[in-house]
């Protein structure tokens, strides 16, 4: 054997030996989840097994997104870098014709010595058009792929959209409830999958990411799903008369065929997303049985994040898109056998997608790239009371989502820090297209814009001072 290909078996030798005293992972994402979640104490959505999650973990209630929009978020996480590092801030832009060179989170996994596969949605997947394909998928971070396809793609003609121009079941409200079983879903064939590796691979350590593709939409589910959300049990939202008056143009969606809905059509839209959600909780429950049943429990860390939040109906709007709560905040878990002794509470703490990558690096042990933008979270783990940032940024570019129909519509990169008490946001330049200040003390759902208060002149300065050192921190060349 030549010198050089030696030298490289031994350090692959060596790699997978050091392994096998580091934990396992479980790297579970879902696609436009937001928080109504039973043990976020939603008081319809039934999801037994995210409290099942939370019980072997902690639930992070105060987790954000760092774009609201599948790509940019989903490649920020992945590389540990904020959006304007990444280069990436719509869904058609693939990360290594910027930053060719960055090494991805389960590229760290796999250099040291673990397995490294990938089933369904985690790089960005247009939904439902690219069901089945590799998407924008990185063929350099994974040993292993599997693209998952179920009855959910192949009846897609029979899906039900309230666009009748374009039948555009990706971008607006469409839904179906479907015959058939759970594992004819597209992600119920991705948790079988996932199941299938688990049992063949137990044997050695694993990184193993599983995309759900739910509930983005078309909300898609078997029919029992539904049938727990009678339509009558599901609540609209209830909003202030004046609520948008005093909302920057720059921070309001205008999407076609989603203003003013009939309310009937707006309650079977929340149902079926609810359905949805329910559904995507059943196969996180056939995938923790499947962790129990063999045996590795106590020797996997277990993650799951959504790549954005979501708005069903809050301040009249629908899907992501925005810098509101709604959109910026997702649900996001992590238990580590290491830290069992706080599982089952959640922490107030502060925290960003882009955290994910250098946490799981210190709960494995492993030697994290030095272009990582973002802070471990094992402190929290250690102690939910504890805090490692005191402000959490999500920025959004609006020419995303410009409506032709309203031209005038004013182009605008938004910031905002969410804060323990407050979210502050500016619109374009030193916010010439507008500010928001919200008390999430007084006011949780963010009606009240008090960013021309007299009475909190004092909080707007601290807050802008806040947000110009944090947007200088995430679009600091990275590196590499």
């Amino acid at each position: 054997m030549q010198p050089r290909r030696l030298a490289i078996v031994c350090l692959l030798l060596a790699a997978a030996v050091a392994a096998q005293d580091r934990p396992n992972v479980l790297f579970i994402a879902t696609d436009d989840m937001n928080n109504d979640l039973g043990t976020y104490g939603h008081p319809l959505v039934k999801t037994p097994n995210f409290d099942r999650l939370a019980s072997l973990g902690i639930r992070f209630d105060r987790a954000y997104c760092n774009y609201p929009v599948c790509n940019p978020s989903r490649a920020s996480l992945m590389t540990g870098l904020y959006p304007d590092q990444t280069g990436v801030r719509n869904n058609a832009k693939y990360f290594r014709d910027t930053i060719p060179s960055v090494e991805t989170l389960p590229q760290m996994f796999r250099d040291a010595g673990y397995f490294v596969a990938r089933i369904g949605k985690i790089y960005h997947y247009g939904v439902p058009t690219q069901i089945g394909e590799n998407g924008l998928d990185d063929p350099a971070s994974w040993e292993e792929t599997v693209n998952p396809r179920g009855r959910d793609k192949w009846e897609e003609d029979q899906i039900h959209s309230i666009d009748p121009i374009t039948g555009n079941l990706g971008g607006t409200l469409s839904w179906m409830a479907q015959d058939g079983t759970d594992e004819e879903q597209t992600d119920g064939i991705g948790t079988t999958a996932a199941i299938e590796i688990l049992e063949r691979e137990r044997n050695r350590p694993f990184f193993l990411a599983l995309g759900y593709y739910r509930p983005h939409t078309p909300y898609v589910a078997p029919k029992r799903y539904f049938l727990q959300y009678p339509l009558h049990m599901v609540r609209l939202p209830v909003e202030p008369l004046d609520d948008l008056v005093d909302i920057p143009p720059a921070a309001w969606v205008d999407r076609p065929f989603q203003l003013n809905l009939p309310k009937r059509q707006q309650r079977q839209a929340i149902r079926a997303y609810y359905a949805s959600i329910t559904f995507v909780d059943a196969q996180l429950g056939r995938l923790l049985d499947a962790v129990e049943r063999l045996g590795l429990a106590e020797s996997t860390v277990i993650v799951f994040w959504s790549d954005h939040g979501y708005h069903m109906g809050e301040h009249r709007l629908w899907q992501k898109t925005t810098l509101f709560e709604n959109s910026a905040r997702v649900p996001f878990f992590i238990a580590s056998p290491a830290h069992r002794r706080n599982a089952g509470r959640g922490t107030q703490s502060l925290a960003e997608l882009v955290d994910v990558y250098p946490t799981l690096a210190e709960l494995c042990g492993l030697e994290p790239p030095g272009h990582l933008a973002g802070t471990s979270l094992v402190p929290i783990l250690e102690d939910p009371q504890a805090t490692v940032r005191d402000s959490a940024l999500t920025t959004f570019d609006t020419h995303d989502r410009v409506n032709p129909r309203r031209p005038l519509r004013p182009r605008a990169v938004g910031y905002t820090v969410r804060t323990q008490r407050w979210r502050y946001t500016e619109w374009g330049p030193d916010g010439a297209e507008g500010v928001e200040l919200y008390d999430h003390l007084s006011d949780p759902k963010e009606y009240v814009n008090l960013a021309r208060a007299p009475s909190e002149r004092g909080t707007v300065r601290r807050l802008k001072q806040m947000l110009r050192d944090r947007v200088q921190e995430a679009t600091a060349a990275p590196r590499l």
